[in-house]
């Protein structure tokens, strides 16, 4: 690994050296969730609490994670206050799903989303990436200012329109990520009344503001619907065999409801691309301000593509790549907690023969914001380094060390789209253009559905000389 001795350090909250009091823990989880966490939940693995008088598991130990995800999953359902936060947006979507109803959607999408078909879907996603690039053609060698956060939530968008919707997704793209910012502030967002557990018909007036934009993306979702069955019944033999399509003709009593058809389409139009959008924009943050990764990937970038190689090859051709976004979603993970909640009475024996009992009912907070930042787990935990995931290096890696897609029955079904749509995007808009940090704007990450930008990222765009 290259040891340099003055990697990035990229912008993130310092952990906590005097825990805090239950007012602050209240007005810090409604701000940022990210600046709770104190010393302990960086440098131990695992550490037992209380969060307003609830048993609570905060998990960093890598066995002890497989132990929750994988082995005793059946064990550890989805915990009640992410309920409580993503239901009113998702209901049954694949993310908040339980039981009967999460196992007949697993099911029915896993087909599309297998590392065959995904890899079907590169020459549209290079494709989109290119058009989208053409945005920035006018910047010329001196450079433009743009939100990059904005700039690449409005591409994953894209990309994940024309791959799984062949782009007939009925809505204005125009005004798509402000709707998703909005939605994702208003919604995405922990209110009082979660933090108290109060039923879902109790109003939280943090999310009231969020409730047309819900509506609009619920209007949209049901006017792609029609507009497709409409297609399907008339021209049976011109319609595209897509994501779309799939769960339509899955809608029956043993299949999908219209309603769980819906939520699944609202899921990944609201979420599916966000992530890898958040993700895509730190990682040009980041390599910003890392000009020896920058020169790596450039140069990787040209030669892989003077060959010629055909878009679905570049995920294994270009290391470099692929790992500046791989550290990128470690310092910066796309899904900052995974929550679960045991159903009964567990017990886990470390390796070391130390054993914790787990009571029914606690919480159990397995956080990748943590684990990823862990001083047990990693070598200069806080610093930019993507030659950690470089192939000589990744197999020092732990599979319950590194979370951005999460593990176990639940890990997330697009990992392999996203990866590769990822690598697609960067190698399109660093072929031509230069991405560079602003002097004196502070980038600070905030936790709502995702990790983001706090105020958003301008960066300057300028043509590669």
């Amino acid at each position: 690994m290259d040891m340099r001795l003055d990697p990035f350090v990229p912008p993130a909250p310092l952990p906590r050296t005097v825990p805090p009091s239950r007012l602050e823990v209240i007005r810090t989880v409604l701000r940022n969730p990210l600046e709770l966490w104190g010393v302990p939940s960086y440098t131990l693995p695992w550490i037992k609490t209380k969060f307003f008088k609830e048993r609570t598991l905060i998990v960093n130990d890598p066995g002890l994670i497989r132990y929750v995800l994988v082995d005793s999953a059946a064990n550890y359902e989805m915990s009640e206050i992410r309920q409580l936060i993503l239901r009113p947006i998702l209901r049954d979507g694949l993310l908040t799903a339980e039981g009967p109803v999460w196992k007949r959607s697993r099911k029915a999408m896993a087909p599309v989303f297998t590392p065959r078909h995904s890899r079907g879907f590169a020459g549209q996603m290079l494709a989109k990436s290119e058009e989208y690039a053409e945005k920035y053609t006018t910047v010329g060698t001196g450079g433009a200012i743009h939100d990059i956060s904005v700039d690449m939530t409005e591409m994953a968008y894209s990309i994940l329109s024309e791959t799984l919707f062949s782009g007939q997704i009925v809505t204005q793209s125009n005004s798509f990520s402000d709707d998703v910012d909005n939605l994702l502030h208003r919604m995405g967002r922990v209110d009082p009344m979660d933090l108290l557990r109060a039923p879902p018909w109790v109003p939280r007036l943090t999310r009231i503001g969020g409730r047309k934009v819900l509506e609009k993306f619920r209007n949209i979702v049901a006017d792609t619907m029609r507009l497709r069955q409409k297609r399907m019944r008339e021209t049976p033999d011109d319609v595209p065999q897509d994501f779309l399509t799939l769960l339509l003709q899955l809608e029956g009593p043993n299949g999908l409801s219209l309603d769980e058809i819906e939520d699944n389409i609202l899921t990944f139009i609201g979420a599916g691309h966000e992530t890898t959008a958040r993700a895509l924009a730190w990682t040009l943050y980041c390599v910003a301000h890392s000009p020896h990764v920058r020169e790596a990937m450039e140069k990787e970038i040209d030669q892989v593509l003077a060959t010629g190689a055909e878009p679905v090859e570049w995920l294994e051709l270009m290391p470099w790549v692929r790992a500046s976004f791989e550290e990128a979603m470690r310092l910066y993970p796309p899904a900052p907690s995974l929550n679960r909640a045991a159903i009964t009475d567990d017990r886990w024996v470390s390796p070391s023969g130390e054993s914790i009992e787990i009571e029914a009912g606690t919480t159990i907070l397995v956080m990748p914001w943590t684990l990823h930042r862990h001083e047990l787990y990693w070598e200069k935990p806080r610093a930019f380094m993507p030659e950690r995931f470089l192939p000589e290096n990744r197999g020092k890696i732990g599979r319950f060390q590194y979370l951005p897609f999460g593990a176990g029955p639940r890990t997330c079904i697009g990992a392999t789209f996203a990866m590769q749509e990822a690598v697609i995007a960067l190698a399109v808009l660093m072929k031509r253009y230069r991405f560079d940090a602003l002097p004196g704007t502070e980038i600070w990450p905030v936790q709502k559905l995702t990790t983001q930008p706090r105020d958003g990222m301008p960066m300057r765009v300028s043509l590669r000389s």
